[in-house]
């Protein structure tokens, strides 16, 4: 039997920092630090600190398969240490600090972490879940001896625990498929869930992920993530950025859009990524500024649908490329693009548009389907809705300890929850969480489709629809907006403005409007508290 002759060469994320180290050393890596300067390292510098880092966990007794559990922002030193974890074997963990106070004790305690580093703004949350979940658990904090904050916790400095270890520290050897990840969804029914990246899904996501239809980097690029660390891998910035040598300017706790703009301006960034709400303020920023951004070429939005009128902004006004993306925490977590297709140039204006607005085309290593209720394929005629179904190396087969019991079906598919359309182009389009869904008279009314006509009307910022009770049809949708200051629009007015664009009986029965609208830890419009707040409303 003929051998392959290729060397068995392990995907290990390590090996993406080590790439960035040798042949691209002297490329910029910017933090806006948690105690405030701007900081200013090199992957190299990078690297090295990443090797005192793992020597340290060492020291402190972390093992291979031990949990590092983190509360930190996107900085160099929370680099260093996800780097650092998985260069001796151990699995980061990223907390989502916008959990609730019981579900990071949850989650703490699910994950086992041996240690836990923490910014200096999450002390007090970890002051709070102290009797909950931190017993025999070791705590540091990411900052330096002088900025160590007064605590009744028993807190080690971050610097001083790295500072006499050696910056030659060699990696520990393992298999590719080891678990170097770890990261819970709230996007499940029940306790969030762990999902356990290995080295293998990591480094394939930042391979697939960074093909030219998706983030696209190069050496030449300047990348803001403000999406988060502690939000699935950041969409895998973290790995994509440093796999191509490109720049990395890290936002730290500052996500306003002025701080955002800022840094944008003065690092010369190319490429950022957030969702949709990050979006709303930095649109305001850069009116109330009235300039555009010397390099900023595209920005890629995802976790929520995008409102068309910021695709809008940022394209006319700005001049900017939106980039619509779809994913799960499941996915490692990135699934499709809205990229340009063969055949799309010759389309008008407004159905041009309307592509965009749809989640995009799956990249090579994401396998879809969309299935009916019998089980059968939908036809591609980007219409008829059914369960979105996602396969690949990059794809869960089952979270943390089993929970959920078994999630994949006889096909190796796992259900993400959302309904969906696929187009003759190969797009996705979300229709609705399938538990969003509205029911009324036995027929399915889209709350996301309703959202994204009613975000239309210039007057309103963010806009959420939900079922209400209704005795005779069961449910009946109801409108929650939010108003950009000073306006006076009317329930009658956006009724009307509704009316040409979607059937008479998906018409909302209310609208209300509403100060503020209420998201999730993840940034998402927070429909189970507007369901629990106003479903019984008439």
């Amino acid at each position: 039997m003929l051998r392959g002759g290729m060397q068995a060469w392990p995907l290990r994320v390590t090996s993406i920092l080590d790439h960035a180290a040798r042949f691209h050393a002297g490329q910029e890596v910017v933090t806006r630090t948690v105690e405030g300067p701007i900081h200013r390292c090199t992957y190299g510098q990078l690297a090295a600190r990443a090797r005192q880092c793992a020597a340290a966990l060492e020291r402190a007794g972390i093992a291979t398969g031990d949990r590092v559990g983190t509360l930190a922002w996107n900085t160099y030193r929370h680099m260093e240490l996800w780097y650092g974890a998985a260069g001796i074997g151990a699995i980061y963990h990223t907390i989502n600090p916008r959990l609730f106070d019981d579900q990071i004790a949850h989650i703490i305690g699910d994950a086992d972490d041996k240690i836990i580093f923490a910014d200096l703004t999450f002390v007090p949350l970890l002051e709070r879940v102290r009797d909950r979940c931190l017993a025999g658990r070791r705590l540091v904090v990411l900052t330096d001896r002088s900025h160590m904050p007064n605590s009744l916790l028993e807190l080690d400095c971050y610097e001083d625990l790295i500072a006499h270890e050696s910056s030659d520290y060699p990696w520990r050897d393992g298999p590719e498929d080891a678990p170097v990840g770890l990261c819970y969804t709230s996007g499940t029914t029940g306790a969030p869930k762990g999902v356990v990246y290995t080295h293998r899904s990591n480094v394939l996501q930042a391979l697939i992920a960074n093909n030219a239809d998706g983030l696209g980097f190069r050496s030449t690029s300047s990348v803001l993530p403000v999406v988060p660390m502690y939000h699935a891998n950041a969409w895998s910035i973290a790995f994509s950025a440093p796999m191509t040598g490109a720049k990395l300017v890290l936002p730290g706790p500052k996500l306003d859009g002025a701080s955002l703009c800022d840094l944008i301006e003065a690092e010369d960034v190319t490429f950022t990524g957030a969702v949709p709400t990050v979006w709303i303020d930095m649109i305001a920023e850069m009116r109330k500024r009235g300039t555009r951004f010397k390099r900023l070429e595209r920005i890629v939005t995802g976790g929520s649908a995008c409102p068309r009128w910021i695709i809008e902004a940022f394209e006319q006004e700005f001049g900017v490329t939106v980039l619509h993306a779809w994913g799960m925490t499941e996915m490692s977590p990135l699934g499709t693009f809205a990229a340009p297709r063969p055949g799309m140039e010759a389309l008008d204006s407004e159905t041009r548009m309307r592509l965009k607005l749809k989640q995009g085309a799956p990249f090579y290593g994401v396998e879809m389907r969309i299935l009916d209720d019998a089980g059968q394929e939908v036809p591609w005629d980007g219409v008829t809705p059914g369960r979105l179904q996602v396969k690949g190396p990059c794809v869960v087969a089952e979270y943390l300890h089993g929970a959920g019991g078994a999630i994949l079906d006889a096909d190796g598919f796992f259900d993400t929850g959302d309904r969906a359309t696929l187009d003759p182009f190969g797009y996705m389009q979300i229709t609705d969480r399938t538990k969003d869904v509205i029911k009324s008279g036995g027929e399915w009314i889209s709350s996301i489709e309703l959202e994204n006509h009613a975000v239309c009307h210039p007057d309103l910022i963010e806009v959420a629809a939900i079922g209400i009770a209704h005795d005779k049809w069961g449910e009946r949708p109801m409108l929650l907006a939010v108003r950009v200051p000073g306006s006076t629009l009317t329930e009658e007015a956006l009724v009307d403005f509704l009316r040409p664009k979607v059937a008479r009986w998906w018409l909302p029965d209310a609208v209300l409007f509403i100060d503020t609208m209420p998201h999730t830890a993840t940034g998402k419009i927070n429909k189970v508290a507007l369901r629990e707040r106003y479903r019984n409303s008439a």
